[in-house]
């Protein structure tokens, strides 16, 4: 399901997209994300623009609560793909990440890496953005081609008012001008059962949806041989308060379970 072309491209540009791969598996994942709506976790968090048109709504960790989403990571390729874009012998499963954006909604997924908001390091990830609903390349997933190489993380930051997670710490880089035209963006169309798969150093982002329809995803995290307990300076989304892990130790395979190899 992955060819040898697929797997260069994103251990070198941290983005790749696969068509169809899931496409036997969108109907379930519906479902699963209409249950998840109608019952959002203590971590669910809504955002709203400043003139409070429309509404971004996301929800964590929910795999297994919901039947459906359990049954994917379970049941479906993903792990093996997984395995094979990491170049990793074994998989483990890090997190569910649901989002939607409303109708007409005014806003935007600002610019940022995943991995400084998590307590894993390594370059074995990967991170599946499964949308619900076909998406022009204008409203698809964008990312920054190579960033996953970058010598420094970028400080991670709350949307809701960009105040950073770890104010002062030098560990990580400020965030570049990403549109002013020095970056190379990749984003593509896409339908439902594609995927874009991208590291999660990949600096990405998502431009307001400006339809008259719901804008639906749901990502899937997943970690390879080389990811190691980090303990961040601050508080990590999603939290995981009572973890009791050193630096350098494989995540605990109890909470995070091994789904291949």
């Amino acid at each position: 399901m992955v060819s040898a072309q697929q797997i260069t491209d994103y251990q070198n540009q941290g983005v790749v997209v696969l068509r169809g791969v899931f496409k036997d598996w969108i109907e379930t994942l519906n479902r699963g994300a209409d249950y998840n709506v109608a019952h959002p976790s203590s971590r669910a968090i809504t955002h709203h623009s400043a003139n409070n048109k429309g509404r971004f709504f996301e929800d964590f960790c929910n795999w297994k609560n919901i039947a459906e989403y359990q049954q994917f990571v379970e049941q479906s390729p993903m792990a093996s793909i997984a395995a094979q874009l990491m170049q990793s012998s074994q998989v483990q499963f890090f997190h569910d990440h649901y989002l939607d954006k409303a109708a007409t909604s005014t806003v935007a997924t600002p610019w940022h890496q995943d991995m400084p908001y998590y307590f894993v390091e390594g370059m074995q990830n990967v991170s599946f953005w499964i949308p619900l609903d076909a998406r022009t390349a204008q409203l698809s997933l964008k990312s920054v081609i190579g960033s996953h190489l970058w010598p420094k993380l970028v400080m991670p930051t709350k949307w809701s008012n960009n105040a950073e997670f770890y104010p002062g710490d030098t560990q990580f880089m400020a965030l570049p001008d990403i549109d002013n035209g020095d970056y190379q963006i990749h984003s593509e169309a896409v339908e439902p059962g594609d995927v874009v798969a991208f590291n999660f150093r990949t600096v990405h982002g998502a431009n307001a949806n400006n339809v008259d329809s719901i804008n639906r995803t749901l990502s899937f995290r997943l970690v390879g041989d080389d990811a190691r307990y980090v303990q961040r300076p601050g508080k990590t989304s999603p939290d995981y308060p009572d973890i009791n892990q050193q630096n350098g130790q494989r995540l605990r395979d109890d909470w995070f379970p091994l789904i291949y190899g």
